[in-house]
């Protein structure tokens, strides 16, 4: 018993109050400061970020919370999921809807209803539609939707016993079966087109610079928040009982623990805080459709935690900002070769980081100790 609840060590010094005081420093720095560059510095100075760059960066911002959200059930739990795509894209729909209402009368065709159910010859909105306009409504969906989706999917995927390289396929059928059925016109989600040309959010107009920023600061604090409500979770009791999960699923099951209710909470969510980032993502990119859902997408979110260093919760944060800062360069500068690249970043992070980027500088800074330490030990150098 004693070593099936023992404290994880891999990377033990970034749960220290110092590690974390500074992460939350440097993400309030950078609100603070594309704050000043952005709305206080004319365009032509140098020292101007755009309103793209804020844009950008709002968007890998977003990323990173999905990557915080599946290295929960895939680092610390051993669940590998290859359709987290679809519950990020639901937290989307979900907001978009939102935002769809809001248009009003503002649209191509001067109507209550959105452009496309009016080019569909739709009278009314569907039943699903209602009560969208409210804002404490849209932004419940934002939460039940992937958490229900979530909760029924698991429950009977656990309870079945489900796992490995199974289970990651049936989350990518059901993430493409979903891709699928939100590109059906008659589904009334916009169809291919999915949601955009977004006017207001909270009856304020929703591209200003000011509003950009608005929503960018909000994403970087709701990063923060959820990344500290993660380290709870991963540094209790609950979080060490995942672990045994990842490790030994049978021991834990014989020292009377059911991974079934450990392994659906998280689960859930997990989906939960990927709505939740697809929330914030609809209204600083302008767009939602279904390929989001793509099961190409859901792939790529576990590359970033590969990448990075799945297990750290900070290593998949940084994997979702160097995979997506080189998808923007890529995707312009060589756009034929981004999925070359992106295949090699993955087999090059397998064969040679298997514990990520952040497990590389953690093997050089424990190289420098035991340098510095054979240095100041007259013994050895004896």
């Amino acid at each position: 018993m004693p070593q099936l609840f023992a404290q994880p060590s891999l990377f033990s010094r970034l749960y220290s109050g110092k590690a974390w005081s500074m992460l939350a420093a440097a993400l309030a720095l950078i609100c603070l400061v594309f704050h000043m560059l952005n709305l206080l510095l004319p365009a032509d100075s140098l020292f101007h970020v755009s309103d793209y760059t804020v844009a950008l960066t709002g968007k890998i911002l977003c990323y990173a919370i999905v990557a915080l959200a599946i290295d929960l059930v895939w680092g610390y739990t051993g669940i590998l999921s290859l359709g987290h795509g679809v519950f990020f894209a639901l937290g989307g729909y979900a907001f978009g809807m939102y935002l769809m209402r809001q248009i009003g009368m503002d649209g191509s065709y001067h109507s209550s209803l959105p452009d496309f159910m009016v080019f569909l010859d739709w009278k009314t909105y569907p039943w699903y539609w209602q009560m969208t306009d409210h804002f404490w409504f849209a932004l419940l969906l934002v939460l039940l939707v992937p958490g229900v989706l979530a909760f029924v999917f698991g429950y009977f995927a656990f309870r079945s016993r489900i796992k490995g390289v199974y289970f990651s396929i049936i989350t990518q059928a059901m993430t493409y079966a979903f891709m699928l059925l939100f590109f059906r016109n008659e589904t009334g989600f916009g169809g291919n087109n999915g949601f955009t040309d977004f006017k207001r959010l909270l009856d304020m107009p929703i591209t200003t610079p000011q509003m950009r920023m608005a929503l960018f600061i909000l994403t970087g604090c709701m990063l923060i928040a959820l990344l500290l409500v993660s380290r709870a979770i991963v540094t209790s009791k609950f979080g060490r009982v995942l672990t045994a999960i990842r490790d030994a699923e049978s021991r834990v099951m014989f020292s009377g623990y059911n991974p079934l209710h450990y392994k659906l909470a998280i689960w859930t969510f997990s989906a939960m805080i990927c709505g939740i980032a697809g929330a914030l993502y609809v209204p600083q990119v302008g767009i939602i459709n279904p390929s989001e859902m793509s099961p190409g997408n859901s792939i790529e979110i576990a590359i970033w935690a590969a990448v990075g260093g799945r297990g750290t919760l900070i290593g998949p944060l940084l994997g979702a900002g160097i995979v997506n800062g080189a998808k923007s360069y890529f995707t312009q500068a060589f756009p034929e070769y981004w999925l070359y690249f992106l295949g090699l970043l993955f087999v090059l992070a397998t064969l040679y980081l298997p514990q990520g980027v952040l497990g590389l500088f953690e093997k050089l800074k424990a190289g420098r100790r035991a340098v510095k330490h054979s240095d100041n030990n007259p013994i050895e150098k004896a």
